[in-house]
């Protein structure tokens, strides 16, 4: 780019002592010394061209200023379409993703979901296979653990098949105790008739070896005996 060359530096000026004496003057004529139409006319020669160079250089600088902010005008524009483009490609790259992973995630919970859907039928499956004859097991061993009875049959095994088996018992004993008494008196009685047999056949023995005399009268003693 076209800038404004830099200025030289002007030159230091002259150290001038101080004045030490007396000042002196003189009286000069007009055009003794230099004619000022003359002098001074190439002197506003450059500062004329100094100026008119200054001013083709500002309006250059200007027109290049000028253009430069044209150029970066449109290369703004060119980088916000760009920029706009890059942001709807990001912005379709990142919806595209998006629903890439929602897709993946619906896919992902749809095969869950089955999964857990066929984990639940099979373990309804076992469940229903398993629990089929359970609670008529559980129950059953409930009512052998005494969990679950009947009062009816819980108070005739208790209470009233004890009491028959003692009362059973009880007249058991007594009838063997009576029979065991009526075999003792019959025992008792045939031994005593057995006895009384073996008597009565001694005494009829004894009579029958005496006299006659005697005889008769032990028949009739013996028949008063047996009246």
């Amino acid at each position: 780019t076209q800038t404004e060359p830099l200025l030289d530096r002007p030159p230091t000026p002259l150290f001038i002592p101080s004045k030490t004496g007396v000042d002196k003057e003189t009286e000069i004529p007009a055009g003794d010394l230099f004619d000022f139409d003359v002098e001074v006319k190439q002197i506003l020669e450059v500062v004329v061209g100094k100026t008119l160079r200054i001013s083709m250089l500002e309006v250059m600088e200007e027109a290049e200023l000028e253009a430069i902010q044209r150029r970066q005008y449109e290369f703004e524009q060119m980088r916000n379409a760009e920029l706009i483009e890059v942001q709807r490609l990001d912005a379709e790259a990142s919806r595209r993703f998006a629903e890439k992973q929602r897709r993946v995630t619906q896919e992902t919970k749809r095969l869950g979901q089955q999964a857990e859907f066929q984990q639940k039928i099979a373990a309804r499956a076992f469940a229903k296979h398993y629990l089929a004859n359970i609670s008529e097991d559980v129950f059953d061993q409930l009512e052998q653990s005494g969990h679950f009875f009947d009062p009816i049959e819980k108070e005739i095994k208790d209470a009233f098949i004890p009491w028959l088996f003692d009362s059973v018992v009880e007249a058991t004993s007594i009838h063997l105790n009576s029979r065991s008494c009526a075999d003792a008196l019959i025992s008792e009685a045939i031994d005593l008739a057995a006895k009384m047999q073996s008597q009565v056949l001694d005494k009829i023995k004894a009579k029958t070896d005496r006299p006659l005399g005697a005889a008769t009268y032990d028949g009739s003693e013996l028949a008063r005996e047996q009246g």
